[in-house]
């Protein structure tokens, strides 16, 4: 009997919510459980799993708003899913429940057990080896590398000026991808000059299969999936993905070799910029264990997680502000006060700074669209939420996207408003009621380097182009599983500012 079967019992039909004889408000959360998949089976050959998936989620969210958290089976696996401050912060905090949940294994094909899906001793040791290569001391010097691959960037968009549309994810996907590789690993690909299309296209795919695999629990298991049509476009696709780690750790050693001085000196914490590739393959240097497979598995990670959440945040940052043009020109108002008449100046660590208009933009579309929407926990041992005591063997969901449309902490929360985090008006507001970073021990160790990118590639974006958006909300359907990844094309327009 799988466990928690005790304390998930009777039955809520959710294809038929509004129809069930109890509401969640005359039941206690805990006498009350969703089987989530028997519904979706009979999507999934329509083609119309994903919608499904997402109103389903939604809709319960909306349901047990009140309790801050509800319970689910997938297949015959028990699932509590979080959606207030007050439930996330136990979980968060907590020392011992720092592994991830049972689909993150979906990842391993691809990302191995690096920083991002490793637990226990090797997480710790991993995460103590890498944090000095992301202090706030060494963000500043690349600085230079975001706002050149900026400039690049807003320089390809001219070919779309005439455009009646164009679709801005791939695009900023190719200079996220320059500047993860030229800063944290220390090597330029360049694939603004279309020299990576190959990876970009293998990473879409991952994507798909990845969906298709979350949504086909019977594909969870290897034996089942290796034999299925995508078991085999998945092995050429990780052929591509993990080429472009090989090549860069190759570039980056033979680089090394020329100046044996990088491999041997310790002063990382001196405010010296050294990318995160010369931390891990120093570390390979003293340390005789730690292989290349292991360093991979950190490349792979980083190139993941250091381009696609933060190209996803930059596209979400744009589409809001072309859905608001009057958002959108307090922001540019801003940005004239810091370029001036010089759309080309160079940005410093303090024009950086002065962007605080652009910060609660940033933040609110965070909010709104964040680009990691759930964040899943395996429950190692009993634990105790509020009243309920989740019991060990359940998984534990904290929906991000859920928590950050609380009404209580967020008024009228489809509302983009930046005025929502300006400091005045964050004052008492509960400080697990925003976490687009996550928090706790298991945070994003990159987030401040994110804020940093997002800063300097949207103002150069605003300061040369008024952008308006074409579809609205409602009309953009979401992927919730790695990343906040619109299933469509994602359409802004384009207007040269004079």
């Amino acid at each position: 009997m799988p466990p928690g079967r005790t304390f998930m019992r009777n039955y809520l039909d959710v294809t038929n919510v509004k129809k069930t004889r109890k509401t969640p408000r005359d039941q206690p959360v805990g006498e009350a459980h969703v089987r989530f998949w028997h519904h979706l089976y009979r999507k999934i050959t329509e083609n119309k799993s994903l919608k499904e998936y997402t109103i389903t989620l939604l809709s319960l969210a909306t349901l047990y708003r009140e309790h801050g958290l509800y319970r689910l089976w997938v297949s015959v696996d028990p699932y509590v899913v979080l959606l207030s401050a007050e439930c996330f912060e136990p979980i968060l905090n907590s020392h011992s429940l720092i592994t991830k949940a049972d689909a993150y294994k979906l990842l391993h094909c691809w990302l191995g057990t690096g920083l991002l899906t490793s637990t226990g001793n090797k997480w710790k040791i991993r995460r103590k080896t890498i944090t000095p290569t992301f202090h706030y001391r060494i963000l500043d010097q690349f600085l230079p590398t975001f706002d050149k691959n900026a400039k690049i960037f807003v320089k390809n968009l001219e070919e779309y000026e005439s455009e009646d549309w164009i679709d801005i994810l791939p695009l900023v996907t190719l200079c996220t991808l320059d500047v993860i590789c030229e800063t944290a690993m220390g090597v330029e690909i360049k694939s603004q000059n279309k020299h990576c299309m190959d990876y970009i296209e293998a990473l879409q795919v991952f994507s798909n299969i990845h969906l298709e695999r979350f949504m086909r629990p019977w594909l969870f298991y290897d034996f089942i999936f290796n034999r299925s049509s995508n078991g085999a476009k998945l092995k050429r696709t990780l052929s591509v993905l993990h080429g472009l780690t090989k090549k860069i750790l190759k570039q980056r050693k033979e680089e090394l070799k020329t100046s044996v001085d990088n491999l041997t000196d310790s002063s990382i914490g001196e405010k010296k910029k050294e990318p995160l590739l010369d931390t891990l393959i120093k570390h390979q240097f003293q340390n005789k264990d730690f292989t290349d497979q292991d360093i991979c598995e950190e490349v792979d990670t980083f190139v993941f997680e250091g381009h696609d959440t933060t190209s996803m945040g930059i596209c979400w940052a744009l589409y809001h502000l072309g859905l608001h043009q009057d958002i959108q020109e307090k922001v540019y108002e801003e940005l004239q006060g810091i370029f001036g008449d010089d759309k080309d100046k160079t940005l410093t660590a303090e024009d950086i700074r002065e962007m605080k208009y652009l910060e609660c933009v940033l933040k609110e579309s965070q909010r709104i669209s964040p680009s990691v929407p759930l964040i899943g926990r395996s429950c190692t041992e009993d634990f105790k939420i509020k009243n309920y005591t989740i019991p060990r063997g359940t998984t534990i969901m904290l929906f991000i996207y859920a928590l950050h449309r609380d009404p209580k902490v967020f008024p009228n929360p489809e509302v983009f408003d930046p005025d929502r985090f300006l400091p005045e008006n964050c004052i008492g507001r509960h400080p697990y009621s925003f976490i687009p970073f996550s928090a706790g021990s298991r945070n994003c160790i990159g987030q401040k380097y994110a804020m940093m990118e997002l800063k300097t590639i949207v103002s150069r974006v605003i300061m040369n182009y008024k952008i308006e958006s074409i579809d609205p909300p409602e009309d953009i359907l979401c992927s919730f599983l790695l990343v906040l990844r619109p299933e469509g094309k994602l359409k802004l327009r384009l207007k040269r500012r004079k």
